[in-house]
């Protein structure tokens, strides 16, 4: 996989922080960033889903409504 350099500018408490943690898990300061962005983009993604599965817990009734109301023969109405 190609890599990109990127630069930020810290504080060196923050620095010194995140140095200490990748050292603490044995890989570099770089792939430590990386796995702080990949575990914050999951958290969005499932948190994404989460979202999705409560607007169709609330409104599942009203998507059922309309799929029922497709499927009338034609001619039918309400009375």
């Amino acid at each position: 996989m190609a890599k990109t350099q990127l630069g930020a500018r810290v504080d060196d408490e923050i620095a010194e922080l995140a140095r200490a943690r990748a050292k603490d898990r044995g890989v570099s300061l770089g792939d430590y960033i990386a796995s702080l962005v990949r575990d914050d983009a999951d958290g969005m993604r499932r948190r994404g889903l989460d979202a999705a599965r409560r607007f169709l817990d609330e409104h599942q009734a009203l998507f059922d409504e309309a799929e029922d109301a497709g499927q009338r023969p034609a001619g039918a109405h309400a009375a």
